[in-house]
């Protein structure tokens, strides 16, 4: 992490710097200061929809707690009632990014996908890798599964249209843990909400990121109705990746983000082969396959995107 954030953290929390205008704003502000990305994407967390439906939701140390998974609920839709006046701090990040940007920068505004929320919603942080007791709770509980994803899609669709309208020129919904259940099934339960909120966010005029990783070769099935561009994990080769993909589907990412503990010779070396890739492949959105990892060198971050911007990609 960079120690411009890590030195903000000293003093705030991580809810306490997501709920400052000022501090969201500078913190999403900063990778594109000090490291020269070419975007910002605005700085909050995928578990702000499970807290504005109701559920209590505290981030310490160790990370987001709930004080109770649905999973261990007798009724797991009892309370949940949704309070968009709940999202209104991240407008006024939002507003205040807008503010303080460079107009020409562009800012990308997220949520999480619905099954990645529902795994925390349903079980919480514990073992949250695999999240066992939400992966039992959907195959045992698909009635009741289909009627929470409802929920969680009709508010994220609030959400990003508010994000939306307050200025972001992108839109991304992650599904970090869309390889958590068979492609399959992922397809019949999650793969209509995805829609639903893709079709929000184009109908307001800006494109919409999808990224599901570790989907694997169900990405076959995204159709252009589905997005405008797809985020591809490291796990499925680009090449792979293009000849499964739509063709009128543009590709974002793919690079290991594990690379960059690698020494920059290391790293250069491991690029080259994207240059192809990128003069064949002009709707492609250079990027990692997934997010910084703990522990990379800020130098190697930087070099990251200075390679990037002093490539000849040949175009």
């Amino acid at each position: 992490m960079l120690p411009s954030y890590m030195k903000i953290k000293e003093n705030l929390t991580f809810w306490q710097m997501m709920q400052n205008p000022e501090v969201a704003a500078k913190v999403t502000l900063l990778p594109i200061d000090e490291l020269g990305v070419d975007a910002g994407i605005l700085f909050s967390d995928i578990l702000v929809i499970p807290h504005a439906l109701g559920m209590g939701l505290e981030f310490n140390d160790s990370g987001p707690v709930f004080d109770q998974p649905l999973a261990f609920r007798e009724n797991p839709l009892l309370g949940l009632n949704a309070d968009p006046s709940k999202l209104n701090y991240i407008y006024s990040v939002i507003d205040q990014i807008v503010r303080t940007k460079k107009e020409e920068t562009p800012l990308i505004g997220f949520c999480g996908a619905p099954l990645t929320v529902l795994l925390f919603m349903l079980q919480g942080l514990g073992r949250k890798g695999d999240f066992p007791d939400a992966i039992k709770f959907i195959y045992q509980n698909k009635k009741t599964t289909r009627q929470l994803i409802d929920v969680v899609t009709e508010l994220s669709i609030v959400y990003a249209e508010g994000q939306i309208e307050h200025g972001v020129d992108v839109f991304q919904l992650f599904d970090t843990h869309a390889g958590l259940i068979p492609a399959d099934l992922y397809k019949e339960l999650f793969m209509p909400s995805i829609r639903k909120i893709g079709d929000a966010v184009r109908k307001k005029g800006i494109p919409f990121i999808f990224f599901p990783k570790g989907l694997g070769t169900g990405i076959a099935d995204i159709s252009p109705d589905d997005c405008d561009f797809l985020s591809i994990d490291w796990q499925t080769p680009l090449d792979t990746a293009r000849k499964i993909v739509h063709p009128k589907i543009g590709l974002q990412g793919n690079i290991d983000p594990r690379m960059l503990y690698s020494s920059q010779p290391e790293i250069e070396k491991a690029l080259q082969p994207y240059i192809e890739f990128g003069k064949n492949n002009q709707n492609w959105i250079f990027n990692l396959g997934h997010g910084f990892m703990p522990g990379i060198s800020v130098e190697n971050a930087r070099f990251l995107a200075d390679w990037v911007k002093r490539t000849d990609w040949k175009r």
